[in-house]
């Protein structure tokens, strides 16, 4: 992963949230990830992306909390 894009949706209303981070990842080339910054666990959001990208998307957590939470979603090569 090469990347070191960042989409930070703290800020951003609860209902955008998805369509941003899903465009985000819909933009990532092979091999690309970013790093998403949120106000929780974004815990909801992998099951979505395990159900709609099975196996096309790598998740890591990389800060767990309480209060922000950093989460590397990336496209595999």
């Amino acid at each position: 992963m090469t990347e070191n894009r960042q989409l930070d949706v703290r800020q951003e209303a609860p209902a955008r949230r998805h369509d941003l981070i899903f465009g985000t990842y819909h933009s990532l080339g092979a091999g690309e990830s970013f790093v998403l910054v949120n106000d929780h666990d974004p815990k909801p959001l992998y099951y979505q992306f395990a159900a709609e990208h099975r196996g096309q998307f790598s998740w890591d957590y990389l800060e767990t909390g309480p209060e922000r939470w950093q989460v590397r979603i990336g496209r595999p090569a």
